[in-house]
């Protein structure tokens, strides 16, 4: 069997960013270091961090007064700023640049008087950060059905906004959709798919041609990990999305003869090389690593 390792896969620059904040928190201020919600949507990295001190919380009312607080990749909504300046505590901002991009969009949106459309998932860490910096401003869609449902005060006054870590295909049908209904709406200067979605996301499309299973290494609450299996899926493979190597059930394999194997932008890469080694101990396997673009984007810590 053949194992086709698409690149690039794994971390992202954000990812790769917040894991070092938290650890780099750790060094300088000892623990305990208090994170809100995951500080990147994979268990192992949060259980990995949580045995070298973090403390993960679900709200900041958990976190001692003039603790060490960190703010996780997906962003958080102003009101959490507030509430943790009314603690006391020290704020440590983890956000990804590109996610702080789509806040400042919408910001400047609202001040413009845009009716804002956000395409984003209903739940997710990252849409309701972004909403809340303009709550009054924003409808968020998730379909393209969903556009038919949004109610404007002007239709020449509507701009639309993404969540980062959605599918490049999806998105393309409901802006269609959207340009359709409102024929001047406004999108942002660059794209806000960021980079990494976009990169793993083309090279599932075209590597798929060349496989005849696809297995996502990535968390079931990773979203850009979801969206890899969900495009897979839809060009007609067979596609699972496992959190690890024992995920992987030997009858997926049977008749296989190339596997095509990526992970999402929060899974580390011991769990790509813990997954080939399970498949190699199933059967011979060869691998073969194809490079699709290589990525060179780096972030800077926070000052603080």
């Amino acid at each position: 069997m053949r194992i086709l390792l698409a690149k690039p896969r794994g971390f992202c620059a954000g990812v790769d960013r917040a894991i070092k904040i938290v650890e780099k928190a750790l060094e300088r201020f000892g623990a305990p270091v208090y994170v809100l919600k995951h500080i990147v949507h994979n268990a192992h990295v949060v259980e990995e961090l949580r045995e070298k001190g973090a403390v993960f919380v679900q709200s900041i009312q958990e976190v001692p007064e003039g603790a060490h607080l960190l703010f996780s990749a997906h962003g958080v909504a102003p009101h959490c700023w507030h509430e943790a300046r009314e603690r006391r505590l020290d704020i440590i901002d983890a956000t990804c640049p590109l996610v702080a991009k789509v806040h400042q969009e919408i910001q400047r949106f609202a001040k413009s008087g845009y009716s804002i459309i956000y395409i984003g998932d209903a739940g997710h860490d990252e849409t309701l950060g972004a909403i809340g910096w303009a709550p009054d401003n924003i409808q968020l869609v998730r379909t393209e059905a969903d556009v038919s449902a949004i109610h404007v005060t002007d239709p020449e006054k509507v701009a639309y906004i993404t969540q980062t870590t959605l599918s490049v295909m999806d998105c393309a049908g409901i802006v269609e959709a959207l340009r359709k209904r409102f024929p001047n709406i406004v999108s942002p200067h660059k794209p806000d798919i960021c980079y990494a979605t976009s990169n793993r996301q083309m090279a599932i499309v075209a590597l798929v041609p060349e496989s005849d299973l696809v297995l996502v290494v990535g968390d079931p609450e990773s979203a850009n990990s979801c969206r890899l299996r969900d495009i897979a899926l839809k060009l007609g493979k067979p596609a699972h999305l496992i959190p690890n190597a024992d995920a992987i059930d030997p009858a997926w394999l049977e008749g296989i003869a190339t596997v095509l194997l990526t992970s999402g932008a929060s899974a580390p890469e011991h769990l790509v090389a813990a997954v080939i080694k399970q498949l190699q101990r199933q059967q011979a396997c060869t691998v073969e690593e194809r490079v699709l673009v290589e990525e060179d984007v780096h972030f800077h810590l926070p000052l603080e």
